[in-house]
């Protein structure tokens, strides 16, 4: 069982950035297509980034290509996502999501079954 842990939420000003990490407890996250998605309030989850399993392929959202970045160290058992830029409408809670081992890179915005707790996001303008 992989349990995404995620961290470095919290609250910046517009313009500004912050880096989301997300760990796992249990089974090792290196080596999963892992990705990130966020939920605001009212809103359904919707994808933000995905990284695949040794790091060469990404798939970004269009609302945030270009300013967030997704990158992962496997040797650490870590996954990151880089945001700058931020806005106001990127506030949301920001969940971390694995997809089960041997999974390929075919649907990098579906069918994840390992899900974190979340961390909030808040960009104030």
């Amino acid at each position: 069982q992989v349990q995404p842990v995620e961290s470095g939420g919290g609250l910046v000003q517009a313009g500004g950035s912050l880096r989301l990490s997300c760990a796992a407890s249990g089974r090792t996250i290196s080596g999963l297509v892992t990705g990130w998605f966020r939920q605001a309030p009212g809103k359904v989850r919707e994808f933000v980034a995905a990284i695949s399993r040794n790091g060469s392929a990404t798939d970004f959202a269009d609302s945030v290509k270009g300013r967030f970045t997704i990158s992962r160290d496997n040797g650490k058992n870590m996954v990151h996502l880089q945001m700058n830029s931020l806005k106001p409408e990127d506030t949301a809670v920001y969940y971390c999501a694995a997809k089960v081992v041997g999974s390929g890179w075919s649907d990098p915005r579906n069918r994840y079954t390992y899900w974190g707790q979340g961390t909030q996001v808040t960009v104030s303008s």
